[in-house]
């Protein structure tokens, strides 16, 4: 859109046909284009059938309700509609104005006009109709009604504020707002933020009904109890992002620590501050308001109450303790508890932890439920075998179960050759917590020694089989230095008729050819810009096809959505 930039459009000219010059409202009523004069304007191109415009367009009605007393702030709406009727439905929740659905002739042209390739699309417009914002989207996403009058200079106001607000943090400008000083407790009590000023204060985001958050708050509490029975200075904020006002309730009820309230504005503007990435986050703030760490959710998981009190030189401590005891890491170490020394075989036979001492063990993180589980098993099983043909002793995979009863326990375990924890076994929270297992299926090799190889079995069992074997860095070394040596004298680049550009050599773990739809490994003749892919053969055994052309192909029509935008195909 930068042939745009710079350019003053005049509102009555874009905006109008021949025999129409006015915008509506949805209760049907007509509003002359020359009543935008002076004003700011906003064309929003969006459609009902889109999933990331029917989540933006509240967000942009909540700024249009904030701005409206202004009295200098419309916006137009666009739409992608399909039929009258959805545009109907869609804009009915809209309370600004809109071009006539029947006019396709003026919503194309301005289309082509501001280069709209993907929707949700607001561009911002100044009083004199020249563009001041491309990215209205992200900027209203971003900043708000703070955001106006959108231009260049504001949003950089706004970058500069944000920054000198890091500067200078202080509790107080991180949790107060304008309506509200205050935090709440379960029996409704309000307690002063400046209570809080000089204590160590984690601001715990959570979404209630999500299971890694409900887990992690259960630690929490544990870790809350024991640092305030050691008389220590800390303080939780719970900063709630559900929409549920009873499911609200009924956790705050249950938590020791202090809380935001449901839908306070604040902690939305939390999520931007913090820049959150994932749930649950602990951010910690220090007695002196500033950030200590933006996320100390691993570090409790690990270390409980000995990540305390969250500091750099705390954490130093603990990742020098965590080198010395992976150093010295046993089997027995981690897969011994108490009187849990034993995993099980097919029909529940015990087999004692010391047995498998001296072996590469695989750690098969898995369920039944679970269809990437499924899928790989076949895989691992054929790995497994061949490994253990060539040395019986030097194997062993113990599973580790994530089903949810017993039953489904014993049915996947039956398929399987080798040995389990038994179902229910409370190592497996310890083994899952130690070895960061996030999702499933994750193979973790533990080498003869007791200690780590590699986290990433699964992925290697994947590519190479039981060429993996013993899943050592020096292996796979060797592995991708033979296959470098596969491909020495193979021209670099190609030309081939089944595509129109150039396709250039690459390694590629594992893909689909776009010419035999047959899975590949390793090698394939590759156009980034297209996501295309050759085996080798492919490209290199069929003559005839080689330096050929083939006619470029034309997207059908139509829009294609990756659940942020949708963009024309």
């Amino acid at each position: 859109m930068a042939d745009s930039v710079d350019v003053t459009h005049d509102f009555h000219s874009i905006l109008s046909s021949p025999d129409r010059d006015f915008l509506i409202r949805n209760n049907g009523d007509q509003v002359k284009i020359d009543s935008l004069k002076g004003k700011k304007l906003g064309f929003y191109f969006s459609a009902s059938w889109c999933g990331p415009c029917q989540r933006f367009t509240p967000a942009l009605v909540e700024v249009y309700n904030e701005l409206s007393p202004k009295g200098d702030f419309e916006v137009v709406f666009l739409s992608a509609d399909e039929d009258d009727e959805e545009f109907q439905s869609y804009f009915s929740k809209m309370p600004w104005l809109a071009v006539p659905y029947s006019d396709s002739e003026t919503r194309s042209r301005l289309d082509d006009l501001f280069h709209v390739n993907g929707i949700p699309h607001l561009v911002l417009l100044d009083e004199t109709g020249k563009v001041v914002a491309e990215d209205g989207v992200d900027i209203v996403r971003e900043y708000g009604a703070e955001g106006y009058p959108f231009t260049s200079q504001r949003v950089q106001e706004l970058k500069d504020r944000e920054e000198e607000a890091k500067r200078n943090q202080t509790l107080k400008s991180v949790l107060v707002s304008s309506s509200r000083d205050f935090v709440i407790s379960a029996d409704g009590k309000k307690t002063p933020i400046s209570e809080l000023e000089g204590k160590t204060v984690g601001l715990y985001f959570c979404v209630i009904s999500y299971r890694p958050c409900t887990v992690f708050t259960q630690q929490l509490k544990e870790v809350y109890k024991k640092l305030k029975e050691n008389g220590e200075n800390f303080e939780v904020v719970f900063i709630p992002l559900d929409e549920d006002e009873e499911s609200f309730q009924k956790e705050l009820e249950s938590l020791p620590w202090v809380s935001l309230p449901l839908k306070d504005k604040t902690c939305a503007k939390l999520i931007q501050y913090f820049e959150l990435s994932e749930l649950p986050t602990l951010v910690i703030i220090g007695p002196d308001g500033k950030t200590l760490h933006t996320n100390v959710v691993e570090a409790i998981g690990d270390h409980g109450i000995d990540a305390y009190p969250f500091t750099p030189e705390k954490f130093g401590e603990l990742e020098e303790l965590a080198k010395a005891k992976e150093a010295a890491q046993t089997l027995e170490s981690f897969l011994v508890s108490g009187d849990q020394d034993f995993v099980i075989k097919n029909g529940g036979e015990k087999i004692p932890v010391l047995e498998l001492k001296g072996k590469t063990v695989l750690l098969y993180f898995s369920a039944q439920w679970c269809p990437p589980c499924r899928a790989f098993l076949p895989k691992l099983i054929e790995a497994y075998h061949k490994i253990k043909a060539q040395d019986n002793a030097a194997l062993e995979v113990v599973f580790i179960s994530s089903d949810r009863d017993q039953d489904s326990f014993d049915k996947f375990f039956t398929e399987m050759p080798w040995l389990a924890l038994p179902f229910g076994d409370s190592r497996k929270e310890l083994l899952s917590r130690k070895f960061k297992v996030s999702g499933i299926p994750k193979l973790v090799a533990i080498g003869p020694s007791g200690r780590t190889v590699t986290h990433e079995a699964r992925d290697l069992v994947g590519l190479y089989g039981a060429d993996a074997y013993p899943f050592t860095e020096e292996r796979i070394k060797e592995i991708e230095a033979h296959k470098d040596e596969i491909a020495k004298g193979w021209p670099e680049k190609v030309t081939h008729n089944t595509h129109e550009h150039e396709l250039i050599l690459s390694r590629r773990r594992v893909y689909y050819c776009d010419g035999c739809d047959e899975e590949g490994r390793d090698w394939a003749y590759f156009c980034e810009d297209c996501d295309f892919d050759l085996h080798p053969n492919c490209a290199l055994g069929d003559k005839e096809n080689i330096n050929g052309a083939k006619e470029e192909e034309k997207p059908q029509n139509g829009w294609v959505c990756d659940g942020d935008v949708c963009t024309k195909a």
